[in-house]
């Protein structure tokens, strides 16, 4: 029987771990960087993001501050790879291994925030702009629509564990995969619409709520209907 208790408290604590880890982390670039910041845009609000340090701008700043971009993309691949990596720890299969993947990745997500609402009181608020990655583009949103995709993951993640652990694990058809990954692509669409306009170190344009809504639709539809085909946990 798949231990579930034992496997969700560690993906809990790690990700909690790694949350706050990687807010701590973010406390220290954006100290780092914020004298570049004051320089170029003199009358930005205190803890606000945007607009972005451009390349060129980056370049003329001080030496070494462009390096710290590339230094940060490789910190977000590291990221990635490590969450994976845990959740093959725990897995005995693809489908124990994608579940576990979303648990603590929710996890983390959902506690870097919070972790930088502590140390930074940062976000104001859950309409917040923020840059959430930078690969291969950036992607920027509201706060509140990467906490809405990591509540969904790790929701479905639970969801699809304690299955396993009741002998009735879901029954993932290969259209149930490719409609969460069509969902998961139309929400990453809707963080980069505007990447060309941030990179040019523009303020962000109105976020795209439909786009990201009809993401969230495909993909939570496709996944919750695994558990039609499924039965019921103990029959």
């Amino acid at each position: 029987m798949y231990p579930f208790r034992r496997v969700l408290i560690a993906l809990l604590l790690f990700g909690v771990a790694f949350g706050y880890l990687e807010g701590a982390v973010v406390t220290y670039l954006r100290t780092l960087h914020e004298p570049a910041r004051l320089h170029y845009y003199p009358n930005r609000a205190p803890g606000e993001m945007f607009p972005l340090l451009t390349l060129d701008q980056l370049r003329a700043a001080a030496p070494g501050q462009q390096q710290t971009l590339y230094t940060e993309i490789g910190r977000e691949a590291a990221t990635i790879v490590m969450l994976a990596t845990i959740a093959l720890a725990v897995a005995h299969n693809g489908r124990q291994w994608a579940a576990a993947f979303a648990i603590v990745f929710g996890v983390w997500d959902t506690v870097f925030y919070a972790t930088l609402k502590l140390l930074l009181d940062w976000p104001a608020s859950l309409l917040t702009w923020d840059i959430l990655f930078l690969i291969p583009l950036p992607w920027v949103g509201p706060v509140a629509a990467p906490v809405l995709v990591s509540l969904a993951m790790i929701g479905g993640g639970m969801w699809c564990l304690w299955r396993e652990a009741a002998g009735t694990p879901l029954r993932i058809a290969p259209w149930h995969t490719a409609g969460v990954l069509l969902g998961a692509l139309v929400i990453i669409v809707s963080f980069t619409l505007d990447y060309r306009n941030i990179m040019a170190g523009g303020s962000p344009r109105p976020f795209h709520w439909g786009v990201f809504a009809l993401g969230m639709v495909i993909g939570i539809a496709s996944y919750g209907s695994a558990g039609a085909l499924s039965g019921k946990p103990g029959t």
